[in-house]
C-alpha cells in the first residue's frame, strides 16, 4: 500500500477577517460622506439666512430713510420701530433713527444755514422678538446683520 501525503487544509478564517475589515472601512467612509453632506447643507442654510438678513436690513434702511426724509419721522430723535418681515423671509428688522442739526455757514442773505443729518440704523435678525436678540445669539441658527447710513437734508 502506498501512502499518499495528505495536504493540510487551507486556513478558513483569513477570508472572513479580510471581509470584516473591508466592511468596517466602507462603513467609516460612508459615515464621513454623510457627515460632510450634512455640514455642507447646514452651511448653505446659514448662507441663505445671511442673505435674507442682509436684504431685510437694506429694506429697513430704505424704509427708515423714507420715514426720516419724507414720512412721519421728520423729528427723528431716538425713534425706533420693529418691522415684522417674518412672513416673507423669517426676519425682523429694528430700525432706529437719530438726527442732529448743524450750521453750514450763511446763505446769500447772511442768515445762518443749517442742515439736518439723519443716522438710520437697521438690525435684521431671524429672532422671534426684537433685534438684536442677545438671548437668541447662542443658537447656531441665529443670524444678524446691521446696516447704518447717514443722510443730510
Amino acid at each position: 500500500m502506498t501512502h499518499r501525503p495528505t495536504l493540510a487544509a487551507p486556513p478558513h478564517g483569513l477570508g472572513a477577517v479580510a471581509v470584516i475589515v473591508v466592511l468596517v472601512l466602507l462603513a467609516a467612509v460612508a459615515a464621513a460622506v454623510v457627515r460632510f453632506g450634512q455640514q455642507g447643507q447646514t452651511m448653505v442654510q446659514q448662507d441663505v439666512q445671511g442673505l435674507r438678513a442682509s436684504a431685510a436690513a437694506r429694506a429697513g434702511i430704505e424704509w427708515g430713510l423714507f420715514q426720516a426724509l419724507k414720512g412721519s419721522w421728520t423729528a427723528c430723535s431716538n425713534t425706533s420701530q420693529t418691522l415684522d418681515l417674518s412672513a416673507d423671509g423669517g426676519m425682523r428688522v429694528t430700525v432706529r433713527c437719530n438726527s442732529s442739526t448743524y450750521n453750514e455757514g450763511k446763505n446769500s442773505s447772511g442768515a445762518d444755514q443749517s442742515v439736518r443729518m439723519f443716522t438710520i440704523d437697521a438690525v435684521a435678525c431671524n429672532s422671534s422678538s426684537a433685534c438684536p436678540d442677545a438671548s437668541a445669539a447662542v443658537r447656531s441658527s441665529y443670524v444678524e446683520v446691521r446696516r447704518q447710513v447717514q443722510a443730510v437734508n
